[in-house]
């Protein structure tokens, strides 16, 4: 990869959102932190599952193991760390409602092959995007210095997770299909946060 394409990849994390997450959100947020941090253990732990379930579709897709294994392995770490700090508070791992976020996204993901691969690495993308922008803000705002650590440390690596998402669907799919797609994408993305879930969620 070329210097000029580095660049547009570790730029393209927060560019490709078409909105900013608004203000009602961090204040519905850092007022209930540990229903946020719950949810986020859970968003760590589907965003593993999405990397291991991409290796078993696609498990003949060369190169794509070798990337995906120790992203699920480094998301799986993340889930850890929150899960540690949850026990720690006196907090268990329990089920939690799930805003429609993930599955309006995923129903925009075509059916035939090879869109679907596309469709699921851009998607993937974008959902990091977000949880990057969104762990930036309680990075900022919340008053629990724990928590604000946490999510300083963690928003680096969903930053990255963007990139390798990125760079899986352009070493794979045309330049100028793979961005006018992405900016469909991100236009449902934009839309399914205006349907603001009013529960404390990460992707509410």
């Amino acid at each position: 990869m070329d210097n000029s394409k580095s660049h547009f990849v570790g730029q393209s994390k927060i560019r490709w959102l078409l909105n900013k997450t608004n203000e009602d959100w961090i204040n519905l947020a850092i007022s209930n932190p540990m229903e946020i941090l719950l949810d986020h253990a859970h968003c760590e732990r589907k965003a593993a599952g999405v990397a291991l379930q991409l290796m078993f579709r696609y498990v003949s897709e060369p190169g794509l193991s070798e990337v995906l294994s120790p992203l699920a392995r480094e998301e799986l770490e993340h889930f850890e760390r929150v899960l540690s700090i949850l026990n720690a508070r006196g907090e268990k791992l329990q089920k939690l409602a799930s805003p429609p976020y993930a599955a309006i996204l995923g129903k925009n993901i075509r059916k035939d092959e090879p869109l679907r691969m596309l469709d699921s690495f851009l998607v993937a993308g974008l959902i990091e995007a977000r949880s990057h922008e969104r762990m930036k803000l309680l990075s900022v705002h919340s008053p629990d210095i724990e928590l604000r650590n946490l999510y300083a440390d963690l928003l680096k690596s969903e930053a990255r997770h963007f990139g390798i998402y990125w760079k899986l669907a352009d070493e794979r799919f045309e330049r100028n299909s793979l961005t006018s797609r992405l900016e469909d994408l991100a236009k449902v993305e934009s839309d399914a946060l205006v349907k603001m879930h009013h529960e404390p969620r990460m992707h509410s």
